[in-house]
Formats: C-alpha cells, sequence, structure tokens
C-alpha cells in the first residue's frame, strides 16, 4: 500500500483517534483537527499533526487540507435523540462541517473522501426484523439523521461534479475505549458503566427493548481503512456492523452489571420522542467488498470498555450541549440533569 498524506475530521474523538492510530502505524502521515466538542484531548495519539480548529471554518480547512491525499470526515454533533431538541447545534456541527470540509477538500483536488454517515439516515425501515440493508432509501425520522442523509448528498454532488473518488461509511453503534463517557446525550454502554461506577443505577428509556446492532471499535476501524485505499469503491455506501448480535438495551445494561458485579435495579423513564426501535446492521456488502469480519463480540468489548472507564475514573456527566427547545416532550433526564 503506497503511503499517503491522510487528514481526519474530529481526530480527537472517539472514531477518529482510533483511526488515526492504526494509518500511522502502518506508516501514513496523519493530520487532523478537532473543536473539542465531543473528543478528549488525550486521545489524539503521538505522531499525529493536530490543529484544536473547528471543520465547519471553510477558510481554515482550505490551509489544512493543502497537499493531504485522502479526507476521513468523521466530525459531527452526534447525539441523535437530543437533536430533537438542539436541532440548530446538532445541523451546525453535522452538516456545516461537512459542507466546509468537502469545499476545502474540492479547492485542494483531494484524491478521495470518506464520509461517515449514521444508521440513523434509515429512519424506522427496519419493522420488526430492524435490520438496515444499504439498497433502502434514507428516511431519516430525526434532525440527525436529517443533517447526515443532506451530508450525503452534499459528498455526492461535489465529489463527482469534481473527480474526487468518494466512499460512505454508515456505521452501526460503535462503542469501546476513548469513547465520551462523560456525556449524558449519546454513547449507551459508555452512559451505563459511569453511572455503575458511581453506584448508579443505569436509566433506560421506554421498555428497554430497541435492538442495536454494536459494533467494537477495532471492528469498525478495518473496514474503514479500507474505504480510504482499496481501490473500486468509489461511490458505494456501506454499513459498518456485526449482524450476529442483535441485542437490546436491557441485555446491554445486564452484561454491564454482570461484569462489574453490580446488583441491578435499572430505572425505567418514558421513551425518547422519535427513537427508532430496531436498528440493525446488515453486514453482507461489507464482507463481500471489504472482507468484514466481526473479531471483538459484544461481551469481550463491554470488558474491555469496563477496564478503560474504570483506569480513567468515574465522571460527573457534562451538560455540554445547550438544549434549545424545551416542552413537555423534552425528556427530564436531560432537561432536569439526572443523568
Amino acid at each position: 500500500m503506497a503511503k499517503s498524506k491522510v487528514f481526519i475530521t474530529g481526530v480527537a474523538g472517539f472514531l477518529g483517534s482510533h483511526l488515526a492510530k492504526r494509518l500511522l502505524k502502518n506508516g501514513h502521515s496523519v493530520s487532523g483537527c478537532d473543536n473539542m466538542f465531543g473528543g478528549y484531548r488525550d486521545n489524539v495519539p503521538e505522531g499525529v499533526e493536530f490543529h484544536e480548529d473547528d471543520a465547519r471554518d471553510f477558510e481554515k480547512m482550505k490551509t489544512l487540507l493543502k497537499g493531504v491525499d485522502i479526507v476521513y470526515h468523521c466530525a459531527a454533533a452526534a447525539p441523535v435523540g437530543l437533536s430533537v431538541f438542539s436541532p440548530n447545534i446538532v445541523t451546525q456541527h453535522t452538516y456545516n462541517s461537512t459542507v466546509a470540509t468537502i469545499s476545502a477538500a474540492v479547492v485542494n483536488n483531494v484524491k478521495r473522501v470518506v464520509f461517515t454517515s449514521s444508521m440513523d439516515r434509515y429512519g424506522n425501515q427496519g419493522g420488526k426484523g430492524g435490520v438496515f440493508t444499504e439498497d433502502m432509501p434514507a428516511r431519516p425520522v430525526d434532525p440527525y439523521g436529517i443533517a447526515k442523509f443532506a451530508s450525503e448528498l452534499f459528498v455526492e454532488m461535489m465529489c463527482k461534479g469534481n473527480g474526487i473518488e468518494y466512499v460512505q461509511a454508515i456505521p452501526h453503534n460503535i462503542f469501546g475505549p476513548k469513547q465520551k463517557y462523560d456525556d449524558p446525550y449519546r454513547n449507551v454502554v459508555s452512559i451505563m458503566i459511569n453511572r455503575m461506577l458511581q453506584g448508579k443505577q443505569p436509566i433506560i428509556y421506554g421498555d428497554g427493548e430497541q435492538k442495536r446492532s454494536f459494533t467494537y471499535i477495532t471492528d469498525a476501524i478495518d473496514p474503514l481503512e479500507k474505504m480510504g485505499f482499496q481501490a473500486g469503491l468509489s461511490g458505494e455506501f456501506i454499513n459498518i456492523g456485526p449482524d450476529e448480535e442483535f441485542i437490546t438495551i436491557n441485555e446491554v445494561a445486564r452484561t454491564v452489571a454482570r461484569f462489574m458485579d453490580f446488583k441491578l435495579e435499572p430505572i425505567h423513564v418514558p421513551d425518547r420522542p422519535h427513537e427508532v426501535k430496531n436498528a440493525g446492521a446488515s453486514a453482507g456488502k461489507a464482507r463481500k467488498l471489504l472482507g468484514y469480519k466481526t473479531t471483538t463480540s459484544f461481551e469481550e468489548g463491554v470488558k474491555l470498555t469496563i477496564a478503560w472507564i474504570k483506569k480513567r475514573g468515574a465522571r460527573p456527566f457534562n451538560y455540554h450541549i445547550e438544549i434549545e427547545i424545551v416542552n413537555g416532550e423534552t425528556p427530564s433526564t436531560w432537561k432536569d440533569k439526572l443523568i
């Protein structure tokens, strides 16, 4: 594999930092930016040329992307449920960052863009089986999903029109070490671990039977790396996630409690508005195109995540995003800072 100059937006975030570490290990030159909206500074691997800048800043991005071969656009504001009540903030950090980053990539004639979209593009199409396939049309049901779908359209239009290769990744519920575990709005596995470390019961929205395909972080990095370098992928949309395990939120709570030796008596609160009930990954296309396979089970991933958070220590939850719309539908867990 020829060595390339790679730029990662959101490089201090969970996904971006793991990706940077892998690419550095394989000999690539890696730079990146992060506005620290959803990451930790110590996530950034040694060897990354780090810029504490905002991917929404077109003029800055034009400068940062000079001489870059491949752009991974990972930066976004990803609290899906909160996006219903903070749509402006989420859209700015998700769609606007895409517009600035991809426009700057065009100006600098980069060779390929890898955009990390979201399973939220699919909405409720999974039905009882809950499995999303790439041939489904986008039908998002929340502002975050809408912003991601709009970003997909922008990436496709700008890259096609300017001769840039592009690949769109659709990750499913990635979790693991380096994930922001003091964020009360997202990352259910890490939230539960952090609460149990503080002697608090996990909070579960609704009946807890929502189903998800949880992807341990290393199983997401392998296909993402290939999306940046493998030939013949331009224009593809590819799910990233296991289809062997389809896990309920109740099962998440039981698994975390078991490995932490915690007496489980979960607190159930009303459903979050617009939450998709079943959202599973279909991995057939990823297996065919990328040789995707699951190497870390959900249980093993939970053990590794617990160990990392325990080592760092429990933290109070940081309500770092303003709730823009407060009404009778706004979950009290956020409105009254109950997490």
